[in-house]
């Protein structure tokens, strides 16, 4: 059974290592606007040459940072080396997905859960 959160409301996700993010609900609209994201097409572009340069490990790290720039509008647990609170960037979010163990749990907490759904009804 396929379970509707209807709430439009941004949640906090714990990634561990004391990182939270505040996250809007990911949407076809989002995913949408993602894929516009010019690295995500460049990527694609890329991956559709005859030598396919684009891995997969590569356009899911792309497409999580295009992701994280459109859905994260709060952060609590990044700061800069001297641990004082980073403001929140799209630089930011990309440096902060370039850590495995975070990149790691947005991919299997946040958009995991929206690419199983899609391969569900495709199967």
């Amino acid at each position: 059974m396929l379970r509707l959160n209807l709430s439009n409301e941004p949640r906090w996700l714990d990634l561990g290592h004391g990182v939270r993010l505040l996250v809007e609900p990911l949407t076809t609209a989002i995913m949408l606007g993602a894929r516009s994201d010019p690295t995500i097409v460049a990527a694609a572009g890329d991956a559709s040459d005859a030598d396919g340069s684009a891995s997969n490990d590569d356009l899911a790290r792309i497409v999580a940072k295009a992701v994280g720039r459109i859905v994260v509008k709060d952060w609590e647990g990044v700061g800069d080396e001297d641990g004082k609170p980073l403001p929140i960037t799209p630089d930011g979010i990309d440096a902060l997905l370039e850590l495995w163990p975070i990149f790691e749990a947005f991919q299997t907490k946040y958009i995991a859960g929206a690419l199983i759904l899609d391969a569900e009804k495709n199967a």
